[in-house]
């Protein structure tokens, strides 16, 4: 999911606010050069760096402020305390201002040229008029006795601005390491099979077409090619999205990426570098990302008609009081009061606040929120589409059903079962074992365990030989089948059964498949009641898909879909105009996470979908996306509700400001206007922390 980096003055600040271009650090020579670029403008922004600049600079900046703040008339006046008066205290207030302004200040005059360069105003152009102006105007007010200038309002507006940037960039900090996660899946070194037959460890980046690579159980495997001997069984679950390990014999394509089981394998390799199939999804991956259109907040867009909105009214008060009064000194006080008050300082948090409260209440409900408009555009969804293994299922086997004879209860059978299958590390037998132990079963004793090569296994217990095996293994002993309907039942859903006999009967048939999660059904159920539709995307075969679908009541299915296509299944429906999420959990998945409007990541899946999200679900629950409805609609409220709030302050402060009640007697001055300020700051902020009541149920 993209990072929607909507402050184009964060991506061209000078000097310590500079952007880092983030280059993936390939690991071979050669390989795909995707750069892990911002998905606007080719820059990868460095939050954390932003974040710990404003951090920094608010601090020093507050407490730079002190003096300004002790030494103010209008605060002693006010609070009805004085402080020491000494040669030169007149100039407290007048030189920490200056220090303010440079410190703090002069960033925000920077990051509003980008603003001034394209001719969109927003609110770094705002904040930078009120603050210049009220520096000019308080220089001079200090240099000829003119009056009090605004150095406490000055130096307050700038201390507050700096810590809603800092609570902004806290809470939108985001890494861009999709495509260094997509790296990652490549070993650093083959063992390359030389003429004479022995091995030589090779880079990578060395290996050429038609080279011969050894495969040893458990590597990786480093570059696309084709099986020439040996059998094993490969995970290609990060790539393709198979649930089941798939086997491979000579002849076979195999992916780069993907990660070998417990047989020796001898590849030629077809495809190194840009060409692998995991290359590709790297830059499927690059080019969903730079796909997206930038996105502004909506505080920057009211911020961009309040800055044509304060030049106005500013022009119309220095012509009306012109016309009035005639021009002197106190139409330049009134023209500078307008200014300086219509950068509101609730403006500036309204947004912020909201964020780092939403990102606090989302994670401690199990929702991570990495990119703040990610949180925002889920409000609006119309679909969602899940990957199948390891989101609605765990992606991992289980046992499913079972069928016992009739002397044989459903426990003593899984149990047995299971103490056959002790010493296997086969998936199905692990997942025999994992149903054993969920029922707590005691394990009984067996012996004499050996392998019948492939058709199952065979132990002794209670004085007779037991097997676990599949259908071959009934050939084998040749025993009717008395489980054939529960069989075909089960090779229906794409199940595998598993038989237990002995020499004379079928004792138990077990349906093992990857489990569905128990939350899946209850997600879709509720996502329905909200009008949202369901799909599901998943690279596993038809018949798994349509069984998981048929089971969790899901209105569309796409089975069998390879990486490369599964992005353009997300940018269908949009297409038809739908607003889409995407929750997915494995590599294979990050260019739909991205290319969606919503990317969400199950929190157990691989790291390279958690970084091409937007959003992560801690528990890998899928009700949590439920409660991610829930959280956007709230925060939405919320950030709506504020920026009413802090356009409420200009409403009622510019128009007294620039003096349409003078003739009344009412006439805003600059304390006052500094005070309605602050108390719409205050406003903002305990209208923010309200969000924290919400429930998030839907």
């Amino acid at each position: 999911m993209d990072e929607h980096m909507h402050h184009q003055e964060h991506e061209q600040m000078a000097d310590e606010f500079k952007e880092h271009t983030a280059h993936t650090d390939h690991k071979q020579e050669g390989h795909s050069t995707a750069h892990a670029d911002h998905k606007q403008g080719g820059h990868a922004t460095d939050h954390t760096g932003h974040e710990q600049m404003f951090r920094t600079r608010f601090w020093w900046s507050l407490l730079l402020s002190v003096p300004v703040l002790l030494y103010s008339a209008a605060l002693q006046n006010w609070l009805g305390f004085s402080m020491p008066a000494f040669p030169g205290s007149e100039w407290i207030s007048f030189g920490f201002s200056l220090i303010v302004f440079a410190y703090g200040g002069v960033p925000f005059l920077k990051m509003a040229v980008p603003e001034l360069r394209n001719r969109k105003p927003g609110m770094m152009m705002l904040i930078s008029l009120a603050i210049s102006v009220a520096l000019v105007y308080s220089v001079i007010a200090q240099l000829t006795n003119l009056g009090e200038g605004f150095f406490w309002e000055l130096v307050t507006l700038i201390d507050i601005m700096l810590l809603g940037h800092w609570l902004e960039m806290r809470s939108v900090r985001q890494a861009s390491g999709a495509l260094d996660k997509l790296v990652e899946l490549m070993p650093d070194e083959a063992e390359r099979i030389k003429a004479d037959g022995t091995t030589e460890t090779v880079p990578v980046a060395a290996l050429q077409n038609g080279d011969l690579l050894l495969i040893r159980p458990g590597d990786s495997v480093p570059a696309d090619g084709e099986v020439v001997e040996g059998e094993s069984s490969l995970n290609e679950a990060m790539i393709t999205g198979e649930s089941r390990p798939v086997k491979k014999s000579p002849g076979d394509e195999v992916i780069g990426g993907t990660i070998n089981g417990d047989g020796s394998l001898r590849v030629r390799v077809s495809a190194t570098g840009d060409d692998t199939a995991l290359a590709g999804i790297m830059r499927l991956v690059e080019q969903a990302q730079q796909s997206k259109s930038e996105t502004q907040v909506l505080a920057d867009k009211a911020a961009g008609w309040l800055f044509y909105i304060a030049l106005s009214i500013a022009a119309l008060t220095a012509v009306g009081w012109g016309i009035a009064v005639g021009f002197d000194a106190q139409i330049i006080k009134r023209v500078v009061t307008v200014l300086v008050i219509a950068c509101p300082h609730a403006l500036g948090l309204a947004v912020p606040l909201v964020v780092a409260i939403t990102t606090a209440l989302g994670a401690s409900n199990g929702i991570l929120v990495r990119d703040r408009l990610a949180l925002e555009a889920a409000r609006e969804i119309d679909v969602i589409v899940f990957d199948k293994t390891g989101t609605l299922t765990k992606g991992e086997f289980g046992v499913v059903n079972m069928q016992t004879a009739d002397d044989w209860p459903e426990d003593k059978a899984l149990a047995l079962a299971a103490a056959i299958e002790g010493d296997s590390e086969h998936l199905i037998a692990k997942a025999i074992r994992q149903a054993a132990q969920e029922r707590e079963l005691s394990i009984p004793e067996v012996e004499d365990f050996s392998a019948i090569k492939g058709r199952g296994v065979k132990t002794q217990h209670g004085g007779e030989n037991v097997y676990v095996g599949g259908p071959r293994l009934l050939e084998m002993l040749e025993l009717e089948n008395e489980f054939e309907a529960f069989g075909q039942a089960a090779g229906e859903k794409a199940q595998s059964v598993i038989y237990l006999t002995n020499a004379e009967r079928i004792l138990a048939a077990f349906a093992v498949a990857d489990v569905i999660r128990p939350e899946s059904k209850p997600a879709v159920d509720r996502l329905h009641d909200l009008g949202v539709e369901v799909a599901m995307l998943t690279g596993d075969s038809q018949p798994v898909a349509e069984s998981v679908a048929a089971e969790l009541g899901i209105d569309h299915v796409f089975a069998e879909v390879l990486p490369e296509n599964k992005d353009k299944k997300i940018a269908e429906f949009q297409k038809q105009g739908k607003h889409v999420a995407m929750v997915g959990d494995g590599a294979n998945d990050a260019p739909a996470l991205t290319r969606a409007d919503v990317g969400i990541a199950i929190g157990g899946g691989t790291d390279v979908a958690i970084e091409s999200a937007g959003l992560i679900l801690v528990r890998s629950n899928p009700l949590d996306v439920v409660s991610i409805l829930a959280l956007s609609r709230a925060s939405y409220r919320k950030m709506i509700q504020n920026l009413w709030w802090a356009a409420g302050y200009n409403i009622v402060a510019l128009p007294l400001a620039a003096g349409v009640l003078a003739p009344w007697g009412v006439l805003l001055s600059p304390a006052v206007g500094a005070l309605l300020m602050s108390l719409s700051t205050i406003i903002v902020a305990i209208n923010a922390q309200l969000l924290r009541r919400a429930t998030l149920s839907v």
